[in-house]
């Protein structure tokens, strides 16, 4: 094969040559904290026991739902939710199922799922109390 040939294969079969994620067969953990809206008893141990249902039923396997196996395992701790994966599974997807699961709870108007470093998100109040501040201010 040319070095041309060898490029518009990889394109095509959508390989490039960085890194894409997380490999398969390493072990990830993702947190969800939940600590705030607990604190406040939005999320009491009903509701989260709720959420960590939704992700245990709702959490796609090759494209299959409620296949989770041994390859992902949705545990509450406390006030936090832990996926452990043993296979490659985007951090985004956990964002949008717990928007999904807020919406579904009506909770999404006060509760936004905010990134707090590379392994865990975390359910945060909208800063209402600022915007009405400003409102405030710019009426006078």
């Amino acid at each position: 094969f040319s070095p041309c040939l060898l490029q518009m294969a990889q394109r095509r079969s959508g390989s490039r040559g960085g890194d894409s994620g997380v490999k398969a067969g390493t072990k990830t953990v993702y947190t969800i904290n939940c600590a705030t809206p607990a604190a406040d008893g939005i999320f009491d141990d009903a509701v989260l026991g709720e959420f960590e249902e939704y992700l245990n039923t709702h959490i796609k396997v090759n494209g299959k739902v409620n296949q989770l196996g041994e390859k992902i395992k949705v545990q509450r701790a406390e006030n936090d939710i832990k996926i452990t994966t043993y296979i490659q599974f985007p951090k985004r997807y956990l964002k949008y199922l717990t928007k999904r699961f807020l919406k579904k709870k009506t909770l999404r108007d006060w509760l936004r799922v905010v990134a707090t470093n590379k392994a865990s998100y975390e359910l945060r109040y909208f800063n209402i109390h600022d915007n009405e501040e400003e409102d405030a201010e710019a009426a006078e």
